[in-house]
């Protein structure tokens, strides 16, 4: 069964005028990981769509999302699929692949229908695309790691690339997750900015009761949105995106816009939050 939703964009004039229901219509996405669905957004912030796929022992196949205009949802898109369950298989022109739980699938523009099978629970992102990349399996050895942050500032952590320009070559799409030590809990924190891309994350591996509180909006307007597990963020270009849970957690991050320049962000200073 498929299932899609489209969040149309909205200024910061806008965003900064909305209440904590209006703010969740706009920018948070529950539902995901339903048994034996597949649930998207399209979003029009720079078109990427996010949802999930949820076997559950069967197959589902991802093909027609009429959103996109087109016979095929990878006719004119690429496409990112991590594993966040047991082990799973994407199949995809004729290949069958095995995720298990923290693997990563690019998935290249022009590949057909995708089919998912197994025990997996697959966080899909996909962004339109100018030319075909071919599509590869990324193993946890395969991604690229970098450490940052110190207990003493709770935001000890270390960030895993996997749709990086070191790693697998794509036309827009980035998307790795970041994992924390034990005993922090901020995420990208100082804050930044990058007017050339939008964001998505979602928040998993939090335990039951946990939350995390999403802060978004311009540096000088703040706002924040609750996420409990398994629950995504829509990030705009103009708005910080940043967290702090009540205990640990996995954040997937994934963008999408001008270029695929990791490092193209703007910081903001902390006395310049409000």
């Amino acid at each position: 069964m498929l299932k899609t939703q489209t969040r149309h964009a909205i200024d910061p004039a806008t965003a900064k005028t909305l209440d904590t229901d209006q703010l969740r219509d706009h920018f948070h996405v529950g539902g995901l990981f339903k048994d034996a669905e597949i649930n998207l957004v399209y979003s029009h912030y720079d078109r990427l769509m996010l949802g999930s796929a949820v076997p559950a022992g069967g197959t589902l196949v991802l093909d027609h999302v009429p959103e996109t205009g087109t016979p095929s949802v990878l006719d004119r898109r690429e496409m990112g699929v991590l594993n966040i369950g047991e082990t799973g298989t994407v199949s995809v022109g004729g290949q069958d692949y095995s995720l298990e739980s923290g693997e990563v699938l690019y998935i290249g523009m022009g590949a057909g229908p995708v089919s998912f099978s197994g025990a997996g629970r697959f966080y899909i992102l996909s962004a339109p695309a100018h030319q075909t990349y071919p599509t590869k399996l990324i193993k946890l050895a395969d991604a690229r790691r970098v450490e940052l942050g110190a207990r003493e500032t709770a935001n000890e952590r270390v960030i895993i690339q996997f749709l990086h320009p070191e790693v697998c070559q794509t036309c827009q799409l980035l998307l790795g997750y970041t994992q924390f030590v034990e005993g922090s809990v901020w995420n990208t924190m100082p804050a930044h900015l990058h007017d050339r891309r939008m964001e998505a994350y979602l928040y998993f591996q939090l335990p039951e009761g946990q939350r995390v509180f999403h802060f978004m909006g311009e540096p000088s307007q703040t706002r924040h949105i609750v996420m409990a597990n398994e629950e995504a963020v829509i990030s705009p270009p103009w708005s910080i995106h940043s967290g702090a849970g009540t205990s640990s957690y996995t954040f997937c991050w994934a963008m999408a816009g001008d270029n695929v320049d990791f490092a193209d962000m703007d910081m903001v200073a902390m006395e310049d939050l409000r």
